[in-house]
């Protein structure tokens, strides 16, 4: 039986809060490059490429907002809707609503080459992917909706770097990134944690514990006024994709452990969790709130619905 750690989507906030969750799970005994498999979505997926590479959990904190990085709004769009594909499925069921809006956004004008470097400085040279055998970062194709989890072993092959990329593509942010004659949008869009994509690992035996770290879930609602009112909005159709895909785990035979941010953290990540300028309040906050929140967390797993 083995354990898997699943990080969604979040920002650049949500990056530096989970960077803080992941020191704490270290320090309390809970090892995150350890896991047997690395699931991650957007920031989450530049997490775990990380610690699938072998970076230590406490050498994270610093890693928000490096050169090139995206700011608190979008760069001005260009004409089109390369997400339209989100929006059709959407109309036909085959993902929610929330993704159907994402992919009526323009097209982005972010460069995400700061993404492909790392992953080309993280990459083992010989198998052009990390070292951890089973690390998945998710994207969505953008014509069908569907997730891709690069690192699978049957999902397409893809350099590293542009994996993560993918996996980042914030709709009106940043542009489809091109793998094997296909676009890829942030796997956000569809799922802010694609936890559900471990079921067959753990309807097989080879999963029985999974610990999601889900910086846009906010079970219990998040009160907030003003401009953050509107974050908590779009926390509440996350919220209710992250409540189904754990009671789907939990029903599969997963004990299942979740880590979400605490009120104290949401307001120091304000209305926009792309907000660099807030860098230090949340991290500053994060260390005060993460030991208890972490041993909360692991002492007492998930109640089945």
């Amino acid at each position: 039986m083995g354990r898997a750690l699943v990080i969604g989507c979040g920002g650049t906030l949500g990056f530096a809060w989970t960077a803080a969750v992941l020191t704490e799970l270290d320090r309390q005994g809970w090892s995150p490059g350890n896991a047997d498999v690395l699931v991650g979505t957007s920031a989450g997926a530049e997490l775990v490429a990380r610690l699938g590479a072998g970076v230590p959990a406490d050498d994270l904190e610093l890693a928000a907002a490096a050169p090139g990085a995206p700011g608190a709004l979008p760069p001005l769009p260009r004409p089109g809707l390369p997400g339209l594909g989100l929006t059709r499925a959407a109309l036909t069921g085959r993902v929610d609503p929330l993704a159907g809006l994402a992919g009526l956004l323009p097209r982005g004008t972010g460069d995400p080459q700061w993404l492909v470097d790392l992953g080309d400085g993280l990459a083992d040279p010989a198998t052009g992917w990390v070292t951890h055998p089973d690390t998945w970062l998710v994207a969505a194709d953008a014509r069908t909706g569907v997730r891709i989890p690069f690192g699978r072993a049957d999902a397409p092959k893809a350099p590293l770097g542009r994996a993560i990329a993918a996996s980042w593509a914030i709709p009106g942010w940043f542009p489809p990134v091109r793998i094997g004659g296909r676009g890829y949008l942030d796997g956000g869009a569809v799922s802010p944690t694609s936890a559900d994509l471990l079921l067959p690992h753990v309807s097989d035996g080879r999963i029985d514990e999974v610990l999601v770290v889900a910086p846009m879930s906010s079970s219990g609602g998040a009160p907030a006024r003003g401009l953050a009112h509107v974050e908590r909005l779009l926390r509440r159709p996350m919220t209710r994709r992250v409540d189904d895909e754990i009671a789907a785990l939990q029903a599969a035979g997963a004990r299942v452990h979740r880590i979400e941010p605490t009120a104290d953290d949401l307001a120091a990540m304000g209305a926009s969790f792309m907000d660099a300028a807030r860098l230090d309040a949340v991290r500053t906050t994060a260390a005060r709130t993460a030991p208890t929140l972490v041993a909360r967390r692991l002492d007492r797993p998930e109640a089945v619905r």
